[in-house]
């Protein structure tokens, strides 16, 4: 899937993306390619993206949102 994640100040993530698990406000979830669309409230903790080469990343976050659209795309607006 496409996945972004954005701040106001950068950049944290751009391109394809395997799986991704976050803290939403109701619990872990992980986004895996076709997800239904989703909008959901990020709690604080870490972003883990695994991407098509099966790396792991890893990005702290405070709080933000994330929106899995039903174009097989992902977008995180982050603080």
């Amino acid at each position: 899937m496409k996945l972004g994640v954005y701040s106001l100040k950068k950049i944290w993530y751009q391109g394809e993306a395997q799986a991704i698990t976050c803290q939403t406000l109701a619990g872990e979830i992980t986004i895996l390619d076709h997800h239904r669309p989703l909008i959901s409230v990020l709690a604080p903790g870490m972003i883990t993206i695994v991407d098509r080469q099966k790396k792991e990343h890893f990005i702290p976050i405070k709080s933000g949102f994330v929106e899995v659209q039903q174009n097989n795309e992902s977008r995180f607006i982050i603080d």
